[in-house]
C-alpha cells in the first residue's frame, strides 16, 4: 500500500484506482503528482504507479484530483503518465463502481470490460487529428408503431419492452435485415439528430452486421462506432477513443454498437439504450463480476437519465417482471403483424427422412421449394452428435473418459466428443454389443438425408463451423442452419420448419422453455409475409404462444409460476462456492440479513486428474431485490477479510495455508 500525506498544495493528490484484480485493491489511493507531471495528470488518465507491498510498478487510472489527502504520513508519488488520452469517463466510473457494488465485485474489473487495451499508434493519430462527424438533419421515424409514440419516449428518457416486428425488409442498398434492425436503426438516427448518442446491443456478430447496415442506409458513416469483439484490438481501440471528447474536436454524437460490453461504452450525453432479444444467454458476462448486460443498462438508464428500449420477438420473463411492476412500458405494432404458424405435435412422421420430418411439413416445404427458400432449422452442428448401443439404446461413451460419441461424417470413425479418441473397438458396457444407431443427427447429417428427399434441390448449410449470413431467397434452395445461426433470405423464406424440438426442451434449465421460444420466433420471423412455419412435434403452452403469436403471455406464465416456487427472477440469488470453512463464514456473516433462506453447501464436484486437496462446496442464498445491497455489501467484506489474511510466507518459507477461494456470483446463470 503506498503512503498517502495531507497536501496544501491545489490539485497536488491523485486518487488513483489500481488495475488488479485482489479485492483488497478495489479502493482509490492516494499518490502526489510530481511538478513535472503536474500539467499531464487528470481524471481519466492512465498512470503508472508503485506498490511498495508488492514491490513493483502497477497500472492505474486517475480517477479524481484533490487538494488534499485525509492521511497524515508521506505520499508516494505517481511514477508516470502513460498517455494524456482520458480514456476513462466520468459517466463511466460511476457505472462501473455502482455495478461492482451490486454485484459483489471489483471496479478494475469492470473497467477491464469497458476499456480496449491501449494501442500506442491509434492512440497517437487519434490525438493529432480530431475527425468531425456529421450529424444528420432528416429525421426518419419509427416506422411500424403508433406515430410518435416511440420518438417522445427517447426524448423524456423513457423506459420501453418493444415488441418487434416480424419480416424481413430491403435496405436502399439492396440488402435485406431483419424489421427489427432497421427499427432499431431509425431509433439511433432520431437519437442523434437530437444531440445525443445511441448504444445499440445485440448477442452477436449476425445481429450486428443487420443493425450496421441499416444504419449505413440511414446515418452518416462517421456517426457509427462499432465495438464488438471479432475486431483487432487497434480497430476496437479506435473506436472506443472515436466515442470520447476530442481535445479539440469535442464531444460529437454518436451511434455506438455492440455486443454485451458496449453497454459500457462511453457517452456523456447518452439520449438512447437499446437491447434487441436480451434474454440471449450470450448478453451474461461470464467475467467478474458476472453482471447482465441487462442489469447494466437499467443502472446507466437511472444514472443519465437516457431512455431504454428491451426489443425483441419474445419476451424475457425478467422484463416481463419490470412490466408488471409498471417501470417498463409495452409497445405493440400498429397495426399487428403475426406470422402463419402450423404446430404438428399430433402428426405421424413421414419415412422418407428418417422419421424427422411430418407428412404436412414435407408438403409444405415441397410447395414451397418451387416459390422460394425453405429454412430448416436444427439443434445440433456436425453430423452425428450422439451415437447409442443399436441393441440396448445406452448411450454410446468413450472408454477412455466416458465422453458422448459422435460421428464427424458419413465415413469417419466414431470419437469422443470431448478427448477426441476414436472408438474403433468400442463394446456397450451393458449388453455387448458393437453397433451403433444415430440418436441426434447435426445440421450436417439432416442437410445429407434432406439433399436425398429433395433431389434438385441446393441445401445449405450453416452453423458454428460454415456461418451464413445471408441467402439470395431463390427456389429450390433449401437452408439447414442450427438455432441461432438462420440467415437472412431475399424476401423473407417462402417457409421455415423448425425441428428437433423435443430434443432442444430436454436440455435441464429454469430458462429452456423461454430459450426454445424465442429460437423458435427468430426463426419465423424470417419467413415471408404469409409464409407458413411448422413447429415439429411440440404441444401445449409452448407451441400456443407461438402459433397465436402471444410470447408475452408465455413470459407472464412463468413469472407466475416463479413467484411461487422462488425462482428468479421473482427473487434474487447469490452462488457463494469455496472451501466448506470460507462458504460458512459467508454464511455466518448473513445471519443479521434478511435474506429469504439458504440452499446448500453442496459439493462441487472437481473433474480431471489434478483435483483439489480440499474439495470445494457451494450455497445457493435467495433473497429479495431490497436488501440485495447489502447482501452484496456483506459478502464483499468476507471476501476482503479472507484476502488480507492471505499473507505472503516471509522469505524463504513455504506457503503453509492455501490461498482463500471464496467466489461470490450474484444473479449466477449457471444455478438456474
Amino acid at each position: 500500500m503506498p503512503a498517502v500525506a495531507s497536501s496544501t498544495a491545489r490539485g497536488s493528490v491523485a486518487r488513483v484506482l489500481i488495475d488488479s484484480p485482489l479485492p483488497q485493491l478495489d479502493r482509490l489511493f492516494d499518490y502526489a503528482i510530481p511538478p513535472a507531471l503536474a500539467d499531464a495528470v487528470a481524471p481519466g488518465v492512465r498512470v503508472t504507479v508503485a506498490l511498495r507491498t508488492e514491490r513493483r510498478l502497477a497500472d492505474g487510472l486517475v480517477i479524481e484530483v484533490a487538494d488534499t489527502s485525509e492521511f497524515d504520513g508521506a505520499l508516494a508519488p505517481l511514477e508516470a503518465v502513460v498517455s494524456p488520452a482520458r480514456v476513462l469517463a466520468p459517466e463511466v466510473w460511476a457505472l462501473a463502481r455502482r455495478v461492482a457494488d451490486r454485484q459483489a465485485g471489483g471496479a478494475s474489473d469492470v473497467l477491464r470490460l469497458a476499456i480496449p487495451r491501449r494501442s500506442v499508434a491509434v492512440e497517437r493519430k487519434w490525438l493529432e487529428r480530431g475527425a468531425a462527424v456529421e450529424v444528420p438533419k432528416l429525421a426518419h421515424p419509427v416506422e411500424g408503431y403508433e406515430p410518435g409514440l416511440i420518438e417522445a419516449a427517447i426524448e423524456r428518457g423513457g423506459r420501453l419492452a418493444l415488441r418487434s416486428i416480424p419480416g424481413v425488409v430491403q435496405l436502399p442498398g439492396g440488402t435485406w435485415v431483419g424489421r427489427w434492425a432497421l427499427t432499431l436503426a431509425q431509433a439511433a438516427v432520431r437519437t442523434v439528430i437530437d444531440g445525443k448518442s445511441a448504444i445499440l446491443a445485440v448477442p452477436d456478430y449476425r445481429d450486428q452486421e443487420q443493425v450496421e447496415a441499416a444504419l449505413a442506409a440511414l446515418a452518416p458513416a462517421g456517426a457509427v462506432a462499432s465495438l464488438d469483439a471479432r475486431r483487432t484490438n487497434a480497430q476496437r481501440y479506435a473506436a472506443f477513443l472515436g466515442c470520447l471528447p476530442h481535445p479539440e474536436a469535442g464531444n460529437t454524437p454518436r451511434i455506438i454498437v455492440g455486443n454485451r460490453s458496449v453497454v459500457y461504452a462511453p457517452a456523456a450525453q447518452l439520449g438512447l439504450i437499446a437491447l434487441y432479444d436480451d434474454g440471449d444467454p450470450l448478453f451474461a458476462e461470464p467475467l467478474a463480476p458476472y453482471a447482465h448486460a441487462r442489469d447494466v443498462a437499467l443502472i446507466r438508464q437511472e444514472q443519465q437519465g437516457c431512455a431504454v428500449v428491451f426489443a425483441g420477438h419474445t419476451r424475457s420473463v425478467e422484463v416481463q417482471r419490470l412490466i408488471e411492476l409498471q417501470f417498463l412500458d409495452e409497445v405493440v405494432p400498429a397495426p399487428r403483424v403475426t406470422p402463419k404458424v402450423v404446430p404438428t405435435a399430433a402428426q405421424q412422421s413421414a419415412q422418407r427422412d428418417g422419421g424427422r420430418v411430418p407428412s404436412a411439413a414435407f408438403r409444405t416445404a415441397t410447395e414451397a421449394l418451387t416459390q422460394g427458400t425453405v429454412l430448416v432449422q436444427v439443434a445440433r452442428p456436425g453430423y452425428v452428435s450422439l451415437l447409442a448401443c443399436q441393441r440396448c439404446g445406452q448411450a454410446a461413451r468413450c472408454t477412455h473418459c466416458a465422453g458422448p460419441l459422435q460421428l464427424a461424417s458419413s465415413h469417419a470413425l466414431p470419437s469422443c466428443g470431448w478427448c477426441g479418441k476414436l472408438a474403433g473397438g468400442w463394446r456397450c458396457s451393458e449388453c455387448n454389443g458393437t453397433r451403433f444407431r444415430m440418436v441426434t443427427r447435426g445440421s450436417a447429417r439432416t442437410a445429407e438425408e434432406l439433399g436425398r428427399a429433395f433431389p434438385g434441390t441446393r441445401v445449405i448449410v450453416s452453423d458454428g463451423e460454415r456461418p451464413v449470413t445471408h441467402v439470395d431467397g431463390e427456389p429450390r434452395t433449401l437452408v439447414v442452419a442450427t438455432r441461432g445461426a438462420e440467415p437472412v433470405a431475399a424476401a423473407g423464406y417462402a417457409a421455415v420448419i423448425l425441428l428437433d424440438g423435443e430434443r432442444m426442451l430436454q436440455r435441464e434449465s429454469l430458462h429452456v422453455g423461454d430459450d426454445c421460444l424465442r429460437w423458435w420466433s427468430n426463426a419465423a420471423a424470417l419467413a415471408a409475409p404469409g409464409a407458413p412455419t411448422v413447429l415439429v412435434g411440440v404441444g401445449g403452452p409452448l407451441a400456443q404462444s407461438l402459433t397465436l403469436w402471444q410470447q408475452h403471455a408465455y413470459a407472464a406464465a412463468q413469472l407466475v409460476d416463479r413467484k411461487a416456487l422462488g425462482f428468479p427472477p421473482a427473487l434474487r440469488v447469490a452462488s457463494v462456492t469455496g472451501r466448506a470453512p470460507a462458504v460458512q463464514q459467508a454464511l455466518q456473516a448473513l445471519d443479521g440479513v434478511p435474506i429469504r433462506d439458504v440452499l446448500g453447501p453442496t459439493p462441487v464436484p472437481v473433474d480431471g486428474p489434478h483435483q483439489a486437496e480440499e474439495s470445494l462446496v457451494r450455497a445457493v442464498v435467495r433473497f429479495d431485490y431490497g436488501v440485495g445491497a447489502q447482501v452484496a455489501t456483506t459478502l464483499r467484506g468476507v471476501v476482503l477479510r479472507l484476502a488480507a489474511g492471505a499473507r505472503r510466507p516471509p522469505a524463504g518459507q513455504k506457503r503453509r495455508r492455501p490461498a482463500p477461494t471464496l467466489r461470490v456470483k450474484l444473479d449466477d446463470p449457471e444455478i438456474l
